[in-house]
């Protein structure tokens, strides 16, 4: 199965309202945008919208992030679309998810992933 990392924008409401977002976030000088960073074996385009939706799978279970439900706006492919030119395992997915979001953080901008 192949996988991809993605980058969704969030409203900066997300920086004011959400303690654990800001406590993550302390480099964030509110030049840049607020975002999250995720990894998924569909489409960016489908998972944003299984955010976007609560979406709950067959066993119940919530497969949608609450900071994506409440302040997601939109997908940022210009971050991410260089990285899934090569098709990762999910264990590439997830290293990148969280390589991403650290560089994105030292770019400056405030940064959410799991």
């Amino acid at each position: 199965m192949r996988y991809r990392v993605y980058v969704i924008e969030l409203s900066r409401k997300v920086f004011t309202e959400n303690a654990k977002f800001r406590a993550a976030n302390p480099q964030f000088n509110g030049v840049l945008e607020c975002l999250y960073v995720g990894m998924t074996s569909k489409t960016p385009a489908e998972r944003f919208m299984q955010h976007r939706t609560g979406y709950v799978n067959k066993k119940g279970h919530k497969l949608s992030a609450n900071i994506v439900l409440k302040y997601g706006r939109y997908l940022r492919p210009s971050l991410y679309e260089h990285i899934n030119i090569k098709p990762m395992t999910r264990a590439e997915a997830l290293a990148m998810e969280e390589k991403l979001a650290w560089d994105l953080r030292r770019q400056g901008y405030a940064v959410w992933f799991n």
